[in-house]
């Protein structure tokens, strides 16, 4: 590849979130040389697209356990008291968010 000039130039116009963006990853790719970087992206790089919707519904379920657990632990930490129901409430959404957990799509 000695003495081999580039002489075609592809242009094209960026926001100045996108510019800084681009500029970030160069840097965190260890590349000194923007047309380089952007050179070796178009050819080498590759999208990745997933569907995240699974994941999105776990964490959702996830949350609203968390929050009862939040609302139990509260009325403990204030009251000191702790009901024999609110004990098993516990323990099945334990239960429950090893379920979630068990049936993740990322095993």
């Amino acid at each position: 590849m000695a003495k081999r000039k580039r002489n075609i130039q592809i242009l094209f116009c960026v926001f100045p979130e996108e510019k800084k963006l681009i500029r970030r990853k160069m840097i965190e790719s260890k590349t000194k040389n923007m047309g380089a970087y952007l050179r070796k992206m178009a050819i080498d790089g590759y999208i990745v697209n997933t569907d995240t919707t699974p994941l999105k519904k776990q964490y959702e379920e996830m949350h609203k356990i968390g929050v009862n657990i939040n609302q139990i632990a509260k009325k403990v930490n204030s009251t000191g008291d702790l009901y024999p129901e609110e004990m098993q409430e516990l323990k099945e959404m334990v239960k429950e968010l090893w379920r979630i957990l068990k049936s993740s799509p990322l095993k």
